[in-house]
């Protein structure tokens, strides 16, 4: 699945288009390196996400098309 999609289903990016635009800018690293939005992110990527005042870290845990609020969460696990 592509970075700016995995984002948007996950709800760590409320909009798609704001994840393809901070994947651009350079705000999203996985694993250490700037990543496009064009990246296909696997299980056990380490995505660090640099936007607001407090940088977050998340671990993929499972990579799935489609998630409802309620276990969206249940993608990624939060690091630090």
């Amino acid at each position: 699945m592509r970075l700016d999609k995995y984002l948007k289903v996950t709800r760590l990016i409320k909009r798609r288009t704001i994840a393809n635009e901070a994947c651009d800018a350079g705000r999203i690293v996985v694993n250490g390196k700037v990543a496009r939005a064009s990246y296909d992110v696997k299980e056990n990527d380490i995505i660090e996400i640099n936007m607001g005042t407090k940088p977050l870290k998340v671990k993929v845990v499972k990579v799935s098309e489609h998630a409802t609020k309620a276990d969206a969460a249940a993608n990624y696990t939060v690091l630090e």
